[in-house]
């Protein structure tokens, strides 16, 4: 017995939330994260033809009309035979192999938890808060050895200062992360602009 196949088997029928093992066994497979992106933007079921249609656009990095019948059937193959059914045990989708559609279950807001996407030219956000943190500090202590001119602002001051400070930044904070969740933009994070967009 696989792995995969213990995790599935030990999550109870009636679970609410899913594994961490299933979370992380899904997001594990760049397919898969594709088809979470996909059926969360679409908001209903759809076929696999759709589906990987789809995903060969976003892998070749092409436009819907110049995916080939090669590359569709390579990704629908994929799909059908692992994928799909291996997100259906999970509960992550529904996949009705007789009709062929894919559904997203309610499942999906689970994997919002573990989706940070950082650019690699970006600040984490923890940092970010830590350093805001520790300017705030030092402001404060210059202030208290009465430095001018940070002491001629009262504590009162310096503690609204702070709040509105992390206000406007959570504010923003929580802004951006909207934008990374799974389906928010057109394209996954980790998808290139089509070729033809880009030339």
């Amino acid at each position: 017995m696989t792995k995969l196949q213990t995790v599935a088997k030990s999550l109870p029928a009636d679970e609410q939330g899913l594994s961490t093992e299933a979370v992380f066994e899904t997001l594990s497979s760049r397919r898969r994260r594709f088809t979470l992106h996909y059926l969360s933007q679409v908001g209903e079921s759809v076929t696999i033809r759709e589906l990987s249609t789809q995903i060969a656009a976003w892998e070749n990095g092409v436009e819907l009309h110049a995916v080939t019948p090669k590359q569709r059937k390579r990704v629908y193959t994929a799909l059908h035979q692992t994928h799909l059914p291996t997100m259906d045990r999970l509960g992550v989708i529904m996949y009705a192999q007789d009709r062929k559609t894919i559904s997203i279950t309610d499942q999906i807001q689970e994997f919002d938890l573990y989706l940070d996407v950082v650019p690699p030219d970006d600040l984490p956000w923890s940092q970010f808060y830590l350093l805001l943190s520790a300017v705030i500090s030092v402001l404060v202590v210059i202030a208290v050895q009465g430095v001018t001119p940070f002491s001629s602002v009262g504590g009162f001051e310096y503690a609204l200062l702070a709040s509105g400070v992390f206000v406007v930044t959570s504010s923003l904070h929580y802004l951006r992360n909207r934008q990374t969740l799974i389906g928010a933009a057109t394209t996954p994070p980790e998808v290139e602009p089509p070729r033809e967009i880009t030339e």
